[in-house]
C-alpha cells in the first residue's frame, strides 16, 4: 500500500490573499518563497479528527485549522500580542505532549500553536 509522506501542504481561501500571507510572515515567520514553498524544521505532526459539534477550532463555521510547532510558546504568543494580533488569553498543556495556545488571522481563521514537549 502507497503512504503519504508528510504535509505537502495546507491552503487558505482570503478576500485579500496578499494581506493575509503578509500577516502570516509578518506575525508568525512563516518565509515562503514566490511559489509558497516553506521549509520547516524537521518534527512531529498530528493528523486528527474532531466531532462535528467540537468548539475547539473557534468558529462553527471553521473546517479545519491549522497546527504550527513553536520553538518558544511564550514568546511567540508575545510577539503576537506586540503585533495586535487577536491571540486567546488561555493556554492549554497536556502532559507528555506539549503546550498549546492560539491566534486568529485577520481572515477569522484560529490556529493553533504547538510546543512540543
Amino acid at each position: 500500500m502507497e503512504r503519504v509522506l508528510g504535509v505537502g501542504g495546507y491552503f487558505l481561501r482570503a478576500g485579500d490573499p496578499a494581506a493575509l500571507a503578509r500577516w502570516y510572515r509578518d506575525c508568525l515567520g512563516l518565509d515562503v518563497d514566490e511559489h509558497g514553498s516553506w521549509r520547516q524544521e524537521p518534527g512531529p505532526a498530528v493528523f486528527a479528527t474532531f466531532e462535528r459539534e467540537t468548539e475547539y477550532f473557534g468558529s462553527p463555521s471553521q473546517q479545519t485549522m491549522l497546527n504550527l510547532r513553536v520553538r518558544d510558546l511564550d514568546a511567540m504568543l508575545a510577539q503576537l500580542r506586540a503585533y495586535g494580533a487577536d491571540v486567546d488569553e488561555h493556554t492549554e498543556e497536556l502532559d507528555g505532549v506539549g503546550r498549546f495556545g492560539w491566534v486568529t488571522d485577520p481572515e477569522g481563521n484560529r490556529v493553533e500553536l504547538w510546543q512540543p514537549a
